[in-house]
């Protein structure tokens, strides 16, 4: 049996078509959004093969995010932290050489008062979360390089709430003349020609997910999580599998242990709609996720100990498997936890 009951596989080439595609479909630069660790897959190994396609702008939640992204890919690459300025924070900002997106007045004050520099601004234009509302706009500042919004409704491409957002957006950056303007994410670059300014800002396109939630044929799956099989066995009638009974047998089942559960990020809601890849067949996971394994239908295929299953990947697209677990396939990817190997390819 393989020393890896489950793994993570990431297409780097994968990675860098989906860059390519999102820079044809908009005609703008893209800044890749790098985030929890790359949406899960590794921060540093993503960037490092987005720089090779000539990414040079990246966008993480956090200072201490941004923090170890600067000591992976050095110092050339501009990086933007999303929370702004704060507290603390300023200071690894700084030593890290990291561009605060600022969000309110007191992180406008702060950063002013600290020596100042290059900077992002937020403009709240719907999403009612991080970013001074369009009414409150400040008024232009020193060290101030980009000003961005986020849409709220992106992947529903009919919703007025887009349009709306657009609109808003455009009238307020005029009072920031010269700077670089950033509003369409991953949904946002199939919006239109309009919606593109000047950067492009993706996430979950980047890695494989589609801009509606759902494949899309331009998007390329990059990440496959596998899971080894490590025990094979005949249930009879009658009997049960999993905690609390969670799947009653009805008619004979052959059963499939795998060696992913909820500890590796396999969510316990893929539990009882869920389906795995394996000898060439969606078959269903069966019973409870449990925290180390789940358990498979395999009944009637030729498989054994050491075996694998896909649960999702370039045969179970993730935004299928996402929804069959009742969620989104940005938190499938960020779910996926540390004792979990990443393997790179392409």
């Amino acid at each position: 049996m393989s020393s890896l009951p489950a793994s993570l596989t990431v297409d780097l080439g994968a990675l860098a078509r989906n860059f390519h595609t999102l820079q044809a479909i908009t005609g703008r630069p893209v800044n890749p959004v790098v985030k929890a660790d790359g949406y899960g897959l590794g921060a540093v190994a993503v960037a490092k093969r987005l720089m090779a396609e000539g990414a040079r702008t990246f966008f993480v939640a956090r200072a201490a995010e941004g923090a170890l992204l600067r000591q992976g890919i050095g110092a050339e690459p501009t990086i933007y932290v999303l929370d702004g300025a704060h507290g603390e924070n300023i200071k690894l900002i700084r030593e890290a050489n990291l561009r605060p997106v600022l969000n309110q007045p007191a992180q406008v004050e702060n950063w002013l008062s600290s020596g100042g520099g290059a900077c992002g601004l937020q403009i709240d234009t719907a999403m009612n979360r991080l970013g001074y509302r369009v009414e409150n706009a400040p008024e232009p500042f020193a060290g101030l390089e980009l000003v961005m919004t986020h849409l709220a409704c992106a992947d529903e491409p009919s919703n007025p709430l887009n349009r709306q957002q657009r609109d808003a957006y455009a009238g307020v950056v005029e009072k920031y003349p010269g700077v670089i303007r950033s509003f369409a994410n991953s949904g946002g670059c199939f919006l239109g020609e309009d919606f593109g300014f000047d950067v492009v800002r993706p996430g979950i396109c980047l890695y494989g997910g589609g801009p509606e939630g759902k494949p899309h044929d331009k998007i390329a799956p990059v990440a496959t999580l596998n899971a080894q099989i490590m025990q094979v066995r005949e249930v009879p009638v009658g009997e049960t599998v999993g905690y609390s009974q969670g799947y009653k047998v009805t008619s004979p089942v052959t059963v499939a242990t795998c060696g992913a559960g909820y500890a590796d990020g396999v969510l316990r809601s893929y539990s009882p709609k869920g389906h795995v890849w394996v000898a060439g067949q969606l078959r269903p996971i069966i019973g409870r996720v449990s925290m180390d394994v789940l358990a498979v239908d395999v009944t009637g295929l030729d498989v054994k100990a050491g075996d694998s299953v896909e649960i999702f990947g370039n045969n179970r697209l993730i935004d299928d498997a996402a929804s069959a677990a009742g969620t989104i396939s940005y938190e499938l990817l960020t779910s996926i936890t540390p004792r979990v190997p990443r393997l790179y390819v392409g």
